[in-house]
C-alpha cells in the first residue's frame, strides 16, 4: 500500500477549503491546508485601508494584504487571500438564494436540490453563527428612507450576518467564552458596530473561518501551511487518473527569486482556491501536462451576480454613516434587482478612488463624455458639494455604498492564453458578451434616492474609465454537471477523468445566485463532504483500511 504524507491536501482555506478541512479531520483523515495568504490576528490587521501594504494583495509589489483587485477586459474582480480566505475581508452577509437557482444552469436535475439543500444551509448557518443584524446604523436608516421615496419600503430588511452580537443588554465589546461550540471555539467579543468588517475585524466579533470551521479543523489535527503557493499537482507513478494519489509542489508565496520548491504527497486533493484561483491553477496544470484530462469546459460560464456598485455621498454631513456592520440592510427595487447598504470604517477612505459622480449614457468610450458632462453639471449647480464629493477626506463617514445584484442570468468565459500586449506569458483572459457596465434600474434608484435625501449620487470609476463593472462575487468556471462535456465536476464535486480530485469553492456554482454567495458555497461544501465516508482503521495498526476515491 502506498504511503502518503496526507490523506487530503486542500488548496485554499476559504469557505470551501475550511469546511472540507473540518469535516475531513472530523472523519479521521490526515489533512493539510495550503494557503498562499497570511495568517491574520486582531493585532496584525490594519487599522485603516490607507495602510494599503497590509490591505491589498500584490506580492510582486510587496503588498502583502488580503484583498486582491484584478482588472479584466469584461470585469474588475475583488477577492481575498488569507488564512480564512475571503472571510477575512468579506461583509459577512449570509443569505439563501431563491429556489429558482436550482432549476437554472448545468446542475439542474443532478439532485433533488430544493429538498436536500435546506439541511445543508441549516448546518452552514449554525457553524457560521448566522443571525439578523442587531447593530443597525445611520446608513441603514438612510436606505429605508430612500426605499420609502422610491415606493419600495415594504421590501426593506435587516441582513442575516455572521456576527457575534452578544446578549441583549450587555455592552458592545463584552468578552464571552466560546458561544457556539460548547467551549471548543475561541473566546469572543460582541460587535462594537465600528464598520470595520471589510478591513478585518480587530475585535473578535466577526465569524471568520479561522474562528469556526478552520479553527476546529486545526484543533482536530489539520495542518495549515500559510504563505505557501501550490504550483503543481500531478498523479503519482505516472497513473493518468491519479488512482495512486498525487504529488503537490509548493513554493513560498512571497519569494521573488530562488523560490525553493517543496513536495508533498496525498491520496486526494481538494481545489478550494476561490473561483479565480482554482480556475487559474487548473488551467496551468492542464496546459503544462500535469492534469491534461481536465475538462475543456474549464472557464466556461463564469458569473458575477450581474452587479453594479453605486452610492450616495453627503458632503459635510455631521452624521457618521460609517457606524454599524459592513452590510446592515437591503431592499428589492424590483423582482430581479437587490440593493444592499455597504460601509467602511471611519478613516478607511482608500476605496473612494473607485467612485465618481453618477453617470448615465451608453456603455463604451462615449460614456467618458457623459461623465465629463455630469461632473461639469455638479460643479456648476453644487460647486462646494461637487468638490467635496470627489475628495477622499471623510468619505467613509459621509457615504452609503450600494451593492446592486440581479438574478438575471448572464456570463462570460475565461481562457488561458497569451495576451496580445505581452506574448511571453499566459494568463487568464475574459471573453464573450459584454457584462452591462451599469444597471439602468439601479442608476434611476440612486439618482432618485440622492435627490430625496440631499446627497450626491455616485458611480463606479471602473465603469467609466474601463467600461467594466466591479464585483466581489466571481462564480463558476468549474461547473457542476452530468458529464465532462458540460462541466468540470460531477454532482459530488469530483473532477471528471480523475480519481481523488475535488473542486469545492465558488467555481463549482452553476447558476447566478443573485445574493452574496458565501452561505451557498458553505452549504454546498457541507454537501460535498457528506459523500465522503469516515476513515476506517485496521485494528491496532493505525493504517487506513479504506480510503475515499
Amino acid at each position: 500500500m502506498t504511503t502518503h504524507d496526507y490523506d487530503y491536501i486542500i488548496v485554499g482555506s476559504g469557505f470551501g477549503g475550511s469546511v472540507s478541512a473540518h469535516r475531513l479531520t472530523e472523519k479521521g483523515y490526515k489533512v493539510a491546508v495550503i494557503e498562499q495568504g497570511r495568517r491574520w490576528s486582531p493585532e496584525t490587521l490594519p487599522k485603516s485601508n490607507w495602510k494599503f501594504w497590509n490591505y491589498l494583495w500584490a506580492p510582486l509589489l510587496s503588498l502583502k494584504g488580503f484583498l486582491r483587485l484584478r482588472l479584466f477586459r469584461h470585469v474588475m474582480i475583488l477577492h481575498g487571500n488569507a488564512v480564512g480566505g475571503g472571510s477575512i475581508t468579506y461583509a459577512q452577509t449570509l443569505l439563501v438564494p431563491p429556489d429558482s437557482v436550482w432549476n437554472d444552469g448545468n446542475w439542474a436535475g443532478l439532485d433533488q436540490w430544493q429538498e436536500k439543500m435546506p439541511e445543508h444551509y441549516a448546518m452552514a448557518k449554525r457553524m457560521l453563527g448566522v443571525t439578523q443584524n442587531k447593530r443597525p446604523g445611520l446608513a441603514d436608516a438612510k436606505l429605508k428612507e430612500m426605499a420609502r421615496a422610491a415606493g419600495v419600503e415594504d421590501s426593506f430588511y435587516y441582513t442575516d450576518v455572521g456576527v457575534f452580537f452578544g446578549k441583549d443588554g450587555d455592552a458592545p465589546g463584552t468578552e464571552y467564552p466560546d458561544p457556539y461550540f460548547g467551549g471548543k471555539g475561541p473566546v469572543r467579543q460582541s460587535c462594537q458596530a465600528c464598520g470595520g468588517c471589510m478591513v478585518g475585524c480587530r475585535f473578535g466579533a466577526k465569524n471568520t473561518l479561522d474562528k469556526n470551521y478552520l479553527y476546529l479543523a486545526e484543533q482536530q489535527g489539520a495542518e495549515v501551511r500559510a504563505e505557501t503557493k501550490v504550483i503543481d499537482v500531478q498523479p503519482l507513478k505516472g497513473q493518468a487518473d491519479g488512482v495512486d494519489g498525487y504529488v503537490v509542489t509548493t513554493v513560498p508565496a512571497f519569494a521573488r527569486f530562488f523560490k525553493k520548491r517543496s513536495t508533498l504527497t496525498a491520496k486526494n486533493v481538494v481545489f478550494a482556491a476561490s473561483s479565480l484561483g482554482t480556475q487559474e491553477l487548473l488551467f496551468r496544470l492542464k496546459d503544462a501536462g500535469s492534469l491534461p484530462n481536465i475538462s475543456d469546459d474549464l472557464g466556461k460560464r463564469v458569473r458575477t451576480n450581474a452587479e453594479s456598485i453605486l452610492g450616495v455621498r453627503y458632503p459635510g454631513t455631521q452624521q457618521d454613516l460609517s457606524k454599524g456592520i459592513a452590510i446592515g440592510s437591503g431592499i428589492y427595487i424590483d423582482e430581479h434587482t437587490h440593493i444592499e447598504a455597504v460601509r467602511y470604517p471611519d478613516g478607511s477612505n482608500l476605496m473612494s478612488s473607485l467612485f465618481t459622480v453618477l453617470t448615465g449614457g451608453r456603455a463604451g468610450p462615449s460614456r467618458v463624455l457623459y461623465w465629463l458632462a455630469a461632473m461639469l453639471k455638479l460643479l456648476v449647480t453644487r460647486p462646494l458639494d461637487g468638490i467635496r464629493a470627489i475628495l477622499p477626506w471623510r468619505w467613509s463617514r459621509e457615504t452609503v455604498i450600494f451593492l446592486v445584484m440581479q438574478t438575471l442570468d448572464g456570463h462570460i468565459d475565461i481562457r488561458w492564453q497569451r495576451p496580445w500586449y505581452f506574448p511571453f506569458i499566459k494568463k487568464l483572459t475574459t471573453h464573450g458578451e459584454r457584462i452591462p457596465t451599469f444597471i439602468p434600474e439601479a442608476n434611476a434608484f440612486t439618482e432618485k434616492a440622492a435627490k430625496a435625501t440631499g446627497g450626491v449620487a455616485l458611480s463606479s470609476m471602473s465603469e467609466i474609465a474601463f467600461n467594466v463593472p466591479m464585483t466581489a462575487h466571481c462564480m463558476g468556471g468549474c461547473a457542476m454537471a452530468d458529464s465532462p462535456e458540460k462541466g468540470v465536476i460531477d454532482a459530488q464535486n469530483r473532477v471528471f477523468n480523475y480519481r481523488g480530485l475535488y473542486v469545492v469553492d465558488g467555481s463549482m456554482l452553476s447558476a447566478n445566485l443573485g445574493v452574496n454567495p458565501s452561505l451557498t458555497i458553505t452549504a454546498l461544501a457541507e454537501r460535498a463532504m457528506s459523500f465522503i465516508p469516515a476513515r476506517k482503521e485496521l485494528s491496532g495498526k493505525g493504517r487506513p483500511m479504506e480510503e475515499a476515491a
